[in-house]
């Protein structure tokens, strides 16, 4: 679940890879896989038995209503991470946010141990501009502490009015002791692809997430990229993205590849097993091409990496990613309600399941700075009293320089990209 979660007919936006379904056929459909079961009596005794001493013994009264949505929200606590009990306002709050507008922080959000982890910040958005980073925890919102609070709770409370503020407390690795930050609630209305050249012949993409207009932004992006010069290579920045429409990461793999598998998807109901090829969007040129990863890159974003890798189409770099490798169904109920329920693992082409492993990046590469080992007893051609003049400027030493200095993983990608060019890609060599 993400704070800037969002549903539009049969998928749901924003860091998980999702399907809509109505509730009676999916029901029709188990029964016709899988002979009726008996009910297990002894737990369902337990059940009614357990209910009644509540109602009977615990301090203060409790409603009914209360007691059987708080059975069913155990219940799906029970599954896993993903798996969640929508009401009315949370159900309204998925399907509402399509738009990609509205008040809120800008992190995508999951539970870990009863605290809420930060999987990635959302570039130009109040969480991404306070410096909230990939891997932090958070342990209190404002004075209210999360641990035992649900995930729809504290979005619930993360998001907000525009212009309101919030203080989240948070624990980083590397940092002693927990620290505030306080953020002013912003309207959340994401671009999803950004581009720039980095050197004559050198482009960048970055996909901040994946939206349904995503791969033909990124398909005009490229073209603009190449309106002044041919491109010898392209940086694609998958880092921080939490993922996405799925048909928008199916759409941009598709633009990279020619043909073959992208990516399936397996579960128990047949509605559930999915087979995604490549081979019907426009293509892009076949240059040299890099894919950035990290620890934030999610879900659809991980089916864009894991797709190229498997067909050598693209060199990954940088960190593993997340490891968000399942599939939610949205299925509504009566009064407004819904069950957001994980129903199928995806693969990668080479049938790999990054569920809890994440994609491996072919060149590991760290965050990191870049500095320059000072040689003051090192005497060069320009200490020579009336040394020549070079003639020319030395602007691009001077961009790569600050390059390395404020994104070490893009500066190593872009050198890539230039051995890649003198010694042919991979895909290449073998023909």
């Amino acid at each position: 679940m993400a704070i800037h979660a969002s549903i539009k007919r049969a998928t749901l936006a924003i860091g998980t890879v999702t399907l809509l379904a109505a509730p009676l056929g999916m029901a029709a459909e188990a029964d016709s896989q899988s002979q009726p079961k008996a009910l297990p009596l002894d737990e369902l005794r337990m059940f009614a038995e357990v209910y009644g001493r509540i109602k009977d013994a615990y301090v203060e009264p409790v409603e009914d209503d209360k007691l059987l949505q708080d059975a069913v929200r155990g219940m799906l606590a029970g599954l896993d991470p993903h798996s969640t009990y929508l009401e009315p306002e949370a159900f309204e709050s998925l399907q509402v946010h399509t738009s990609g507008e509205f008040g809120g922080l800008g992190i995508e959000v999951g539970l870990e141990d009863g605290f809420v982890r930060v999987i990635a910040p959302i570039d130009d958005t109040p969480a991404k501009r306070a410096g909230i980073k990939a891997g932090d925890l958070i342990i209190k919102l404002d004075d209210t502490p999360v641990q035992g609070m649900g995930l729809n709770e504290a979005v619930d409370m993360m998001r907000g009015e525009i212009g309101s503020e919030i203080r989240l407390t948070i624990v980083r690795d590397g940092i002693e002791k927990p620290f505030e930050v306080t953020l002013v609630r912003d309207a959340i209305k994401v671009v999803s692809t950004k581009s720039r050249v980095l050197e004559p012949g050198y482009g960048y993409l970055r996909i901040t997430q994946f939206q349904l207009n995503t791969a033909e932004d990124l398909r005009k992006a490229l073209a603009e990229l190449g309106e002044t010069q041919p491109l010898k290579g392209l940086v694609l920045d998958l880092r921080n993205n939490p993922g996405g429409v799925l048909q928008a990461a199916v759409d941009v793999a598709d633009t990279f590849l020619d043909d073959g598998l992208i990516v399936y998807t397996e579960g128990r109901l047949s509605s559930s097993q999915l087979r995604f090829s490549a081979g019907r969007e426009t293509q892009a040129p076949d240059l040299p091409m890099v894919v950035l990863i990290n620890g934030g890159s999610a879900s659809a974003s991980e089916i864009v990496a894991g797709a190229l890798q498997d067909h050598r189409r693209a060199v990954l770099m940088g960190t593993d990613s997340f490891g968000k490798g399942s599939v939610q169904t949205v299925l509504p109920l009566a009064g407004e309600r819904a069950l957001k329920l994980t129903t199928a693992r995806y693969y990668t082409p080479s049938g790999r399941s990054i569920q809890a492993q994440g994609i491996h990046p072919d060149v590991l590469v760290e965050e990191g700075r870049l500095t320059e080992v000072q040689h003051d007893n090192l005497i060069k051609e320009r200490d020579l009293a009336g040394h020549l003049e070079n003639g020319t400027q030395s602007a691009e030493t001077a961009e790569d320089a600050d390059l390395a200095q404020s994104d070490f993983q893009l500066y190593q990608a872009l050198n890539l990209l230039k051995a890649l060019n003198i010694v042919g890609t991979p895909k290449a060599k073998q023909g």
